[in-house]
Formats: structure tokens, C-alpha cells, sequence
């Protein structure tokens, strides 16, 4: 760590910047620096796909984040998961392949009034990493071919201009899950009873139906972004260096002798000493909606109240830093079954662990291949609602909670979330040490619209498991409880048995310039501070209708575009 000068410095080797890691490093004659806080991926449970249960919750790997109390459940807190390691989220989350919905990049196009973020203009930008197991079409790619990315102007020393000399890029695989249950695929049937289309791609911009999902593995294994992004591409080139186990303090910022602001670099402890770090061209940060938003305000950027409050001295008023938190709650209802096999009945024993042990190590298949949830559907809460506003994970097990034991009589969980909550929360500080956690707070159902989703939400999944589909299995409904009917009891019992589904987004959102509360722009520079961006969830400034995972590693894309031509420019 003797020369401490680089071009760009990324904070945070997650999702986000173990791709742009990748783009940026493609360059010879840039240095590039990823700073880490986590350690690398090296922890056997990261890869066996079952081994989110002991890594969520895990100190090696999980930053132990607890929501403040939320008033919407009923005073509850929440564990509130976010990857510490190397490949962030990625390495610990439901490994589940999502864009969202069309209509959801058409916002954000007009939020920003940038129509870069339309969804035909970011279709691209998703299949340009993209391995699909299908093969290429007009809404996948795969490895070994040309997306029509290709076709754009792109400077010589940029990773696009890279990969048009040869054929590359299709690093993210996309694969079907390794095994089916029988009472899955009768929900699956039932939700067809139901009106819910069956569907064979959750990903071309309309999801309304239900299917199995597709996963973020390769043979059995988990694909983490490590492992597409920056083993063995990253590490073999010079120009590329990693720092892990190493947490930025604060950013540096400096007025500039015509009076504007830049970032320059970031003051990083690396466990033994507190180390300066510059960038001549930019510093990225990326480390998510938790963190990105907690090193602005710690770096002086953010609300002034809060600032003063924590006695962080002001850098750059933005009132929007940590603002706009939201998350997708899902609400798990718990239905017991007969005549089937659940997991909760194949793990109950050691010999039944065994036998799961033992077909995984065989033939990469079964209960430890398989991602959280296996089963989804979209559709509409009410036949009023315009488009599909709700998601189910639906599972083949049953428990009281995430991190608790399995119940011991068979059942599966049939969770429902609100795809496009109206309840906003916040991060913010609660001292001006970076050691210390922010306070989280979503605000789960605090509006009435969301409540109002939440009821009727649970009466569409009771409508499903009434259908003639499942009669066979006998299901009795577990939880919440038949007795609740009321809309006033099945908000209240939402906020009972409800859990996050580990999707926050918006605290660092992008807006156009007379938007008060925008943190960045459309090209996700930080307002009012030059050489500094933010590239990950918190830009949203609206959550995607799905899984946030792979939508993040598409505005990687399009930033790290978008970088490599400012560079080329200047």
C-alpha cells in the first residue's frame, strides 16, 4: 500500500463494483483500486447454494444490520441482511434472476427526464453480461456473442471497444433450478385455476404469471459476482489492485481554487491503520443503500440537521442522502399440507440430511441446490389494479421465523410482497464514527394504500390455495389464521408475520437538477461534487417490481459505459 494513487477508486466490491471493477480495470492505463470491508469469498457456504441460511446472520459475511422499531409491524425490529464480503449481496442473497417490469425503467426515464433509462435503451446493458442457459434471443445473452450494445460509439480504451474486437462479455449465468416439488407445481396449476398465466420468462418486461424462477448458479453452484466479474479476469491484470477487510471512514472533499467541490479520494482503515487514498479521475461508491448513503453523511454530505446533530461538519448540503428507503416486505402465510414431501419432513433427521448431503455431492441437485424460494408468480392484488402489484416466493418449508428451525409437520410457505410500496423510510447516522451501525428505518406500512395491499394481498393467496389444484393436500391455513378476515385484522397480522425480503433501494436517488431531493443526476454523478458518482440500489429512485439484484448489475453497466467515455472526453 506504498502508492496510494490510483484513477478510480470503488467503494464497495458488491454487486455493483465487482463489475465495474471488471469494466474500468479493462483499460491498461487506468489504475483501478476496490476496497472491500468484508473479506474475500472464500467461505464454503457462500457456494453451496443452501448456504444462505448460514451465511445471513453470520458475522464473517453479514454486516448484522437491525431495523429501528417500525410502527406498521406493530413495534417489531428486523434483521436486516447486507453482504460483508466480497461479491456483496450477491454471495449471500436468493440467487434469483430478476429485471422488475418495463414500466418500471419508463419511470425512471421520466423521473430523470434522461431517456437513457428507458427500457428499451437498458435491455442492452442487461444482456451484455448475461450467460443464459437458453442461449441468445431478443431479450437474453449469452456467452460467446455480440449484443446490440456492441453497435454504439465507444472510446478505444473502454471494455465495450475491448469486447467488439472479440466475443465476449456473458459473464452473469442464468440457469433453471436443479429440482421441482410436487406441491409447487400444484400451486403453480392453482394460481392458473386463479388466473394467473403460466409463463416460461419472468424477464421480457412483462412478469404477470407464474413459473418456476430462474437462478444465479452455475452447475449446482452459486454465481456470485466474484466470481463472474473478478476471478481470474481482475486479478491478472497489473493495473488492477484489491483491498479487503478495508472500510472507508469518510470522503475526502476539497473546494477547488475556482470555489467548486471535488472528491479526491477517501480515508480507508484497513484494520491497522487509517490510510489516505487518491483518485485523479473519480471514486465510486457502491456499497450499497445502507452503506453508500451512511459514508456520505459521514463525509459531510447529506441533510445539514443531521450533520450538525452528529457533529459532522457540513461538506455539501443534499437533504435527499438517506432519504427515499424502500423495501419490499414480504408477508409469509404458512400453509400445512399431507400426502406430499415438504423439506421440513426430509430435514427432520439425520438420515434425511444425509440423504440431501449425499445427492448434492453427487449430482449437484436436490434441497442444497436449491435458492430460498423456488416457485414465483405475479399478479394483481384487485382486479383494479392496473398492472401485476404483487410477487409470491413461494417455498416447500415452513418456519417462525428466518434463522429458526424448520416446523416439524409438512407445510410451505407461500410469501407475498407489495412490488411498488408507497411507505418511504430512511437511513441516517446515529454517530460520526464509521464503526457504528446508521439506524435503519423503513417505515413498513405506513400508508394506507399499502395496508390496503397487504390485505387484500393474503386473500389472493387464500384464493389460490382454495382451488381444486391443491385439494389433494388438504391445506390448513397456519398462519396468519383463517379467523382474520377484516381488512383492519390482516394489516395488523401483516405486520405480525411480515420480514423484509432484503431490498432496499432509493436512499441515494437520482433525479433531475430542479429536484431538491435528488442525490444525482442521471448519469449517477453526485450533485454538486465532481469526480464522485454513486452506483448502486440507493440511485433507484423508485424500487424495480422484483428482485433488485440483477437491475443493479445493469446500472453497473451503463455507469461504467458512461465513465469510460467522461474519461475519454477529458
Amino acid at each position: 500500500m506504498n502508492d496510494n494513487s490510483f484513477d478510480y477508486i470503488i467503494v464497495g466490491g458488491g454487486t455493483a463494483g465487482s463489475l465495474l471493477a471488471n469494466r474500468l480495470s479493462a483499460d491498461a492505463s487506468k489504475r483501478v483500486l476496490l476496497i472491500e470491508a468484508g473479506k474475500k469469498d472464500d467461505y464454503h457456504w457462500i457456494h453451496i447454494p443452501v448456504g444462505y441460511l448460514y451465511c445471513i446472520g453470520n458475522p464473517r459475511t453479514d454486516w448484522l444490520y437491525e431495523t429501528e422499531p417500525t410502527a406498521g409491524l406493530n413495534g417489531r425490529t428486523l434483521r436486516y441482511p447486507r453482504g460483508k464480503v466480497l461479491g456483496g449481496c450477491s454471495s449471500i442473497n436468493g440467487m434469483i434472476y430478476m429485471r422488475g417490469q418495463s414500466r418500471d425503467y419508463d419511470q425512471w426515464a421520466k423521473i430523470t427526464g434522461d431517456d437513457a433509462w428507458r427500457w428499451d435503451q437498458s435491455l442492452p446493458y442487461f444482456q451484455l453480461h448475461e450467460d443464459h442457459y437458453k442461449g441468445p434471443n431478443a431479450f437474453h445473452g449469452a456467452k460467446g456473442t455480440r449484443p446490440s450494445l456492441m453497435a454504439v460509439d465507444a472510446p478505444s480504451g473502454s471494455y465495450i471497444h475491448t469486447l467488439k474486437g472479440r466475443l465476449a462479455g456473458g459473464e452473469w449465468r442464468i440457469e433453471k433450478q436443479r429440482l421441482q416439488w410436487d406441491v409447487l407445481d400444484a400451486f403453480a396449476q392453482a394460481a392458473q385455476e386463479a388466473g394467473i398465466p403460466a409463463t416460461d420468462d419472468f424477464n421480457r418486461g412483462n412478469n404477470e404469471g407464474v413459473s418456476y424462477f430462474e437462478v444465479n448458479q452455475k452447475a449446482g453452484w452459486r454465481w456470485n459476482t466474484a466470481k463472474a466479474f473478478l476471478r481470474p479476469t481482475c486479478y491478472a491484470r497489473p493495473n488492477f489492485e484489491l483491498w479487503n477487510k478495508a472500510q472507508v471512514a469518510k470522503l475526502i472533499i476539497e473546494v477547488q481554487a475556482d470555489g467548486s467541490k471535488r472528491c479526491t479520494g477517501a480515508q480507508v482503515w484497513t484494520g491497522t491503520e487509517m490510510v489516505t487514498v487518491q483518485a485523479t479521475r473519480e471514486v465510486i461508491l457502491s456499497a450499497g443503500s445502507i452503506g453508500s448513503a451512511q459514508i456520505l453523511q459521514l463525509s459531510g454530505i447529506g441533510p445539514s440537521d443531521l450533520l450538525k446533530n452528529k457533529n459532522v461538519e457540513v461538506a455539501h448540503e443534499l437533504p435527499g442522502v438517506g432519504a427515499n428507503l424502500q423495501d419490499h416486505l414480504q408477508i409469509r402465510s404458512v400453509y400445512k399440507v399431507k400426502g406430499t414431501k415438504t423439506l421440513n419432513t426430509m430435514a427432520n433427521s439425520l438420515w434425511g440430511k444425509a440423504m440431501i448431503g449425499l445427492e448434492y455431492a453427487l449430482k449437484r441437485t436436490g434441497p442444497m441446490s436449491m435458492a430460498p424460494s423456488q416457485l414465483g408468480a405475479f399478479t394483481k392484488s384487485d382486479p383494479s389494479q392496473p398492472w401485476a402489484n404483487i410477487q409470491y416466493h413461494v417455498q416447500p418449508l415452513s418456519l417462525d421465523a428466518f434463522g429458526e428451525p424448520l416446523h416439524s409437520f409438512p407445510a410451505i410457505t407461500a410469501s407475498v410482497c407489495n412490488l411498488n410500496p408507497s411507505s418511504r423510510g430512511s437511513v441516517n447516522i446515529k454517530t460520526n464514527r464509521f464503526e457504528d451501525a446508521p439506524a435503519i428505518a423503513p417505515n413498513y406500512l405506513s400508508t394506507d394504500e399499502d395496508r390496503k395491499v397487504a390485505a387484500d394481498s393474503l386473500r389472493v393467496t387464500r384464493h389460490i390455495m382454495a382451488q381444486s389444484a391443491m385439494k389433494s393436500f388438504q391445506p390448513e391455513e397456519f398462519k396468519p389464521g383463517v379467523q382474520y378476515q377484516s381488512d383492519a385484522d390482516l394489516a395488523k397480522l401483516a405486520g405480525d408475520i411480515a420480514s423484509t425480503i432484503f431490498h432496499p433501494v432509493g436512499t441515494t436517488r437520482m433525479g433531475r437538477a430542479d429536484d431538491p431531493m435528488a442525490v444525482v443526476n442521471s448519469r449517477l454523478q453526485v450533485r454538486g461534487i465532481a469526480g464522485l458518482r454513486v452506483v448502486d440500489a440507493g440511485v433507484m429512485p423508485t424500487i424495480t417490481s422484483g428482485n433488485t439484484n440483477s437491475p443493479t448489475l445493469m446500472m453497473a453497466e451503463k455507469a461504467a459505459h458512461w465513465i469510460a467515455m467522461d474519461a475519454e472526453r477529458s
